[in-house]
């Protein structure tokens, strides 16, 4: 009789805490899916403004809030409270059109109806120059990781933003003239052009294209942490001072 009650007195505890546990993993999802969500900075296509191994925070209410999880059956999100579309110079992470199931993060130059191009490096909207102007970092330059980099050659700029005072730094490498040129597209409806503001290492939509509004998943927030490891000289890096910068 005792072994009994003490049973059930058992498996009703581990209904109740299996419940507990099923709303938790539930909101969860749900703060994933509509409001925030963590990613980490995998390559340094986004130098200056991103480096290797930084864990960012996510705004996916930013554009609007989404039906939660309905991205789980659907290839386009629902929205609840429909917002405004990203904006030039907002940094954005989406799904990559090419292979949805993988993530990138670029900043947006060019939004619908806009004609982009590149001539020798410098980026033009709608016929106009993006205004940029050297300046003169050697902290950045030197905080850049990687066998891939001559540091005597990169050069940073404040780029400003068409239509507004926003500025944000974009690095080039003197040495690496890929890709120098550009010619002019025009952004179609509803679609996104995004570069990488590490404009000489960068795989973004002057190779593959532009980004439909339905892939995005919300607005780069805030650094929250930095730890890059590399496995192939066994050493680690850690950047407190990047801990709460904000992704302008």
């Amino acid at each position: 009789m005792v072994k009994s009650k003490r049973r059930e007195q058992l498996i009703a505890s581990i209904i109740a805490h299996a419940k507990s546990l099923g709303v938790a993993i539930v909101m969860v999802l749900i703060i994933r899916s509509s409001v925030v969500e963590a990613f980490k900075i995998p390559s340094g296509s986004m130098i200056p403004t991103l480096m290797v191994g930084d864990q960012i925070f996510v705004n996916k209410f930013a554009y609007g809030l989404k039906f939660p999880l309905w991205d789980w059956f659907a290839d386009h999100p629902l929205y609840v409270i429909p917002g405004k579309p990203p904006a030039r110079g907002d940094v954005i992470v989406f799904k990559y059109p090419k292979d949805e199931s993988i993530h990138y993060i670029k900043r947006v130059v060019g939004v619908a109806g806009d004609r982009i191009s590149l001539k020798d490096k410098t980026v033009y909207v709608n016929g106009s120059p993006l205004a940029r102007m050297l300046v003169s970092k050697p902290e950045v330059v030197e905080s850049v990781e990687g066998s891939d980099y001559d540091k005597t050659s990169l050069q940073l700029f404040d780029e400003a933003i068409p239509g507004t005072t926003d500025k944000h730094l974009v690095m080039l490498d003197r040495s690496n003239d890929q890709i120098a040129n550009f010619q002019e597209i025009t952004v179609p409806p509803d679609s996104l052009f995004v570069m990488g503001d590490n404009r000489d290492f960068s795989n973004d939509s002057r190779f593959w294209g532009f980004v439909p509004l339905k892939n995005i998943d919300g607005k780069a927030m805030v650094v929250w942490f930095c730890l890059r490891v590399d496995f192939e000289s066994s050493q680690y890096y850690f950047h407190p001072s990047r801990m709460g910068t904000i992704i302008r």
